[in-house]
């Protein structure tokens, strides 16, 4: 698989012909992550859940290798000729069948209400639960993804360990309900010419140091096993806060959280980043050599807040605390953050 050129980026993105609209406010409930402490506290921008209820504690919340939030993002009414609305999302869903189901329960989340479901990629730490989050939906719902969240891929390593890797199966996921969108470009949500979230789509790969996951290769019809390094399924979600800046929510961040950011600041044109959520994939041994440049870049960047979430590892984790501890907020599974 070759690397889709610039041009074509352009292209997918002034086909579109969109312009992000702000919000006036965003929160982002992780239903499931890498961590759960449930002794952390609160802040003004992480409402951490209780630990109890009625006199007694609540069950611990799932925690796995795995990632889903939450997004809700509230907008209108500011002018007074307009009547405010909220919209919610559900970006991924976790590793586990049920986890994101056990998890929202306890957190007195109604999956009933969500808008539509938005895949970061194809890798079943992040769509393992959506056949059970669709059957507790139970009625038609949007799902957005690339068309190679679709492929069956496989992971070779170094060593020979050849694994399969589950596959969306897309025949199941329409029969319970899901109205599927396969986006290679930027899509828009509620509304695509005017909207208040971005689904990015592909991600330009322009720094020398994001590699993707290299392991990685996928069937592809009349070629065989094609090495397929760069997962360009890999999106992340874009919103734009009043008066704040940009929020920009990855799943894994195989595009790298950098390129990521670069192309957020284009679809949401502002190079203000307000906040920084979910998984930037520099954890293991095949990433560790992206850590370095990637947290010089992203001091750059200067986001006022950083979660780093799911696959970005202890030690990229460590040295964001190190370098830049008033950005950083700890996620834990039930977190609610609101910016």
């Amino acid at each position: 698989m070759q690397q889709p050129s610039k041009l074509l980026f352009a292209q997918l993105a002034l086909s579109h012909s969109m312009r992000l609209l702000p919000v006036s406010k965003m929160s982002i409930t992780l239903l499931m992550d890498n961590v759960t402490d449930r002794l952390l506290a609160s802040s003004p921008h992480a409402h951490r859940p209780p630990l109890g209820r009625d006199g007694k504690f609540l069950p611990a919340p799932l925690a796995e290798h795995g990632f889903s939030a939450l997004i809700e993002i509230q907008y209108g009414g500011e002018d007074g000729g307009s009547v405010q609305q909220q919209k919610t999302y559900l970006f991924d869903t976790g590793t586990s069948e049920n986890g994101v189901i056990f998890n929202s329960d306890l957190f007195g989340i109604d999956l009933l209400k969500i808008d539509a479901i938005v895949l970061s990629h194809g890798h079943f730490d992040h769509f393992t639960g959506l056949q059970s989050v669709l059957k507790r939906i139970s009625r038609p719902v949007r799902l957005y993804a690339h068309p190679d969240a679709f492929l069956r891929r496989w992971d070779i390593f170094p060593d020979g360990t050849r694994l399969i890797n589950p596959v969306l199966d897309e025949a199941a996921l329409k029969e319970y309900g899901s109205i599927i969108h396969k986006n290679e470009g930027p899509t828009g949500l509620p509304d695509e010419k005017d909207p208040r979230l971005i689904i990015s789509g592909q991600i330009p790969r322009e720094t020398s140091y994001e590699k993707g996951f290299p392991p990685q290769y996928a069937e592809v019809e009349g070629k065989g096993l094609v090495h397929d390094p760069l997962v360009k399924d890999d999106q992340a979600l874009i919103a734009k806060v009043k008066g704040k800046g940009l929020v920009v929510v990855s799943g894994c961040g195989h595009a790298g959280i950098i390129n990521t950011i670069n192309y957020a600041r284009r679809l949401g044109g502002t190079e203000k980043i307000h906040a920084v959520l979910g998984g930037f994939h520099l954890s293991g041994r095949l990433q560790e050599e992206a850590i370095e440049p990637t947290l010089k870049d992203l001091q750059s960047a200067d986001p006022d807040y950083i979660v780093p979430c799911h696959c970005t590892g202890w030690k990229a984790v460590n040295t964001i605390i190190q370098r830049m501890p008033e950005k950083f907020i700890p996620p834990s599974v039930g977190t609610r953050f609101v910016f």
